[in-house]
């Protein structure tokens, strides 16, 4: 009887061993939820008092921690700028007119794929030159006017509701299915009295990697009378989160960053300008990584994006639109299917079409869902799927 080569059995045992040190470490770093804290748990106010406490937080980061910043850092700053150059318009199809809400679409939960969306840890990009210019919309002569003194003619005494609209006396909405050519986008025109009507969900209501939901669900949490999807956050450790005043990121990223503040007023800039002093100082509400802007700082319409090319070209989409304080909008636009969904530049020409001055491009692909009441309206690609984090309008008082 052969002897078995026990050189040979200790290299099997070895391997056995090591894949297996592998499995349990991809499953605790990777596959199960892990619940993060945020720079400091409070709610951004524009004191000073704020940036004191972040800068603390910063400075006791350990050596360590100092030592990778730094070499992530040097590493982005010597990373090629893959810049791109696409150019459509959404006129060449063919704009027709808005139509009612329709009915018949799914509704519940989403099915929680996570395949067909943007790709990996892939954020949107940037469309804004890195000199620090930021894209703002045009508020000089609304600015100071507060928004809560804004539009009254949007607003009723009681709350009322139809099929595709909804008034109180602090919200506006009303949501339109668009059906344009061979591309259908669902949008959402708000105007709000209160900036804290603008609310994102984190799934679980936890902020970690490994948090997933519905929109529909995250929705149907908070109450929300409208839900989109937000930017995934959870899917990257790079960027900028501020959700609901409370700051839980602030890392290094090359994507544009949007912001939006406790005046109604909303900025995009290059994630290289962003500074979490001053969005504390300025008081930032929530704040979003993934990109591109959508609009120049002259409103005027972008073709230029450091994108991959699958992200510029026709997919699914979810961007937020910004008119002045206290007017938004919402779109989400079908694709993969019946609707070829639409490219970024023809996404830019939609924005500027509408009048809006700032927009920005959000998680798209499979993530792309619009809930409005407790249904979803559109139809996502793939049955939709969930995700970390979802964008909310909803009350914030009684309407008694």
């Amino acid at each position: 009887m052969k002897k078995k080569h026990p050189i040979l059995r200790n290299l099997l045992l070895d391997a056995a061993a090591a894949g297996l040190a592998l499995t349990v470490f991809a499953l605790f770093h990777h596959v199960l939820p892990k619940q993060q804290e945020s720079l400091n748990m409070q709610t951004v106010r524009p004191a000073t008092a704020q940036v004191s406490a972040i800068q603390t937080a910063a400075a006791q980061k350990t050596e360590t921690e100092q030592e990778a910043d730094a070499i992530q850092e040097t590493e982005e700053a010597s990373r090629p700028a893959a810049r791109m150059t696409a150019s459509a318009s959404i006129s060449d199809t063919g704009r027709g007119g808005p139509s009612g809400r329709s009915g018949g679409r799914s509704s519940g939960k989403g099915s929680g794929k996570n395949n067909g969306g943007m790709g990996g840890n892939s954020k949107g990009g940037s469309a804004l030159e890195e000199s620090g210019e930021t894209a703002v919309g045009t508020e000089a002569e609304t600015v100071n006017v507060p928004i809560a003194e804004k539009f009254a003619d949007k607003y009723t005494d009681e709350i009322i509701e139809t099929e595709n609209s909804y008034s109180s006396p602090d919200l506006s909405i009303t949501v339109n299915e668009v059906n344009d050519g061979n591309i259908t986008y669902y949008l959402a025109d708000i105007y709000m009295r209160d900036i804290t009507c603008f609310q994102t969900a984190l799934a679980d209501d936890t902020y970690g990697s490994g948090f997933r939901d519905s929109i529909a669900g995250m929705a149907a949490l908070k109450g929300a009378l409208l839900a989109v999807n937000g930017d995934y956050y959870g899917n990257t450790s790079e960027g900028v989160v501020i959700r609901n005043g409370t700051i839980y990121r602030a890392n290094a990223t090359d994507c544009d960053v949007c912001v939006l503040y406790y005046d109604g007023t909303m900025k995009v800039m290059p994630g290289s300008s962003f500074s979490v002093e001053e969005a504390v100082a300025d008081g930032a509400w929530q704040a979003w990584t993934f990109g591109p802007a959508l609009l120049g700082s002259s409103e005027e319409t972008l073709t230029n994006f450091s994108s991959p090319n699958r992200i510029i070209a026709a997919n699914p989409r979810t961007a937020i639109g910004y008119y002045e304080p206290g007017h938004y909008c919402l779109v989400v636009v079908d694709g993969r299917g019946e609707s070829a969904g639409i490219t970024l530049p023809q996404l830019s020409e939609l924005f500027h079409e509408l009048g809006c001055s700032a927009a920005y491009n959000l998680d798209g692909g499979n993530s792309s869902v619009m809930v409005w009441g407790d249904e979803v309206i559109n139809n996502p690609s793939g049955g939709g799927r969930e995700s970390s984090d979802a964008l909310l309008i909803a009350e914030v008082r009684s309407n008694e």
